[in-house]
């Protein structure tokens, strides 16, 4: 007589119903505070603010290098 395979293995057996969900639905209240004080940097409006301002202080450096240089050679 052969013996049966035991390669397949056991279906999980459960013996309690599911538990409930422990995930909170509401942020605690000291995050969202602090949340609150630093979203006024983390905003979108700030992002293209400081985009805009790097921009141009950028753009002003290019042009004091161009009007030194054209100081320089006498143009």
């Amino acid at each position: 007589m052969n013996k049966q395979s035991k390669i397949r293995k056991k279906t999980v057996e459960l013996h309690a119903p599911a538990r409930p969900s422990r995930i909170r639905r509401a942020p605690a209240r000291a995050k969202v505070e602090t949340y609150a004080r630093n979203a006024w940097w983390e905003s979108r409006e700030w992002e293209i603010r400081f985009a805009v301002a790097g921009i141009i202080l950028f753009a002003l450096g290019i042009t004091a290098v161009v009007v030194d240089i054209g100081h320089v050679l006498g143009l």
